[in-house]
C-alpha cells in the first residue's frame, strides 16, 4: 500500500472511531435521564421492577391523603379507577395539589410496593390534563365522563 492511502486510510479509521465513541458516550448518557410513564394498573401489575426510575400518574384518590405534623412527610393514593398505588413523598407539594386532581410524580418503587416519590407534578388549571395521565386513564377503560373530577379540554 502506498505511503498517501495508508494516511488517509489512517484518517478515515481515526475518525470513524471518534464518531462510535462519541455517539455511544451520548446515547449512554441519554438512557440514564430517560423516566418511562406508567399508569397505576401496569405498576399493579408488576411492569416496573422495583429500584427503576418512572413516572406514575393518575388522580389522587378522595381521602387518602395524609401528612405528618412535624415534616414535610406526605402519603396519598394514585389510582386510574382500576388499580391503585401508594405515594411516600417528602418535600413541598404544589399549590394546585389536593385530592381528586390529576398529578404525574416521579421516583421509584421499593420493594413493598410503594412508590417513593421524589418530585410530585399537579395540573394547573381546571381544564388542563397530562396527555400520559388522560391516555393512562382511557387505557384503563375510566373515561373521564365517568368522573365529575375530570374535565376534557
Amino acid at each position: 500500500m502506498k505511503p498517501h492511502r495508508k494516511k488517509r486510510l489512517g484518517i478515515i479509521l481515526f475518525i470513524a472511531v471518534g464518531l462510535s465513541l462519541s455517539i455511544g458516550l451520548t446515547l449512554f448518557a441519554l438512557s440514564q435521564n430517560i423516566d418511562l410513564f406508567y399508569s397505576p394498573t401496569q405498576v399493579a401489575a408488576g411492569e416496573v421492577p422495583s429500584g427503576q426510575r418512572f413516572r406514575i400518574g393518575g388522580m389522587v384518590k378522595d381521602g387518602s391523603f395524609l401528612s405528618a405534623q412535624d415534616s414535610l412527610r406526605v402519603e396519598f393514593i394514585t389510582t386510574d379507577y382500576v388499580n391503585d398505588v401508594p405515594i411516600h413523598y417528602e418535600g413541598i407539594l404544589p399549590d394546585l395539589f389536593r385530592e381528586g386532581q390529576g398529578i404525574v410524580a416521579e421516583g421509584s418503587i421499593d420493594t413493598a410496593g410503594i412508590f417513593q416519590a421524589t418530585r410530585v407534578l399537579a395540573r394547573h388549571d381546571e381544564n388542563y390534563m397530562s396527555p400520559e395521565v388522560k391516555a393512562a386513564l382511557e387505557a384503563a377503560g375510566a373515561s373521564t365522563e365517568n368522573h365529575s373530577s375530570l374535565v376534557e379540554k
